[in-house]
């Protein structure tokens, strides 16, 4: 055996707790967010109507369809938010 210079080296730092969102603002985010996606069925049902009856969709409701489409993917975006970030959390004193 031999003595080396070198120190040992440092153990690893574990990283700051983060702070625990509610459970309440959880479930309204996921409230919030379920609602959000009735525009998106809306747009989905009404283009896909358009569609089939036209063949294409109509220049006056292809707007209308478009923001119910984003309004949806918010809903949706909201959701995922809502559900992961709860998981994602580590508990003080795991």
């Amino acid at each position: 055996m031999s003595i080396s210079d070198t120190p040992p080296p440092a153990p690893p730092v574990p990283p700051p707790p983060t702070q625990k969102r509610s459970g309440c603002l959880t479930a309204l985010m996921a409230i919030f967010g379920i609602i959000l996606l009735l525009p998106g069925v809306c747009a989905l049902l009404f283009g896909g109507m358009s569609v089939f009856e036209d063949g294409s969709i109509a220049s006056d409701i292809a707007p209308l369809v478009f923001l119910g489409l984003v309004v949806g993917i918010g809903g949706v975006a909201l959701i995922w938010a809502a559900i992961k970030g709860r998981r994602g959390q580590v508990r003080p004193g795991a």
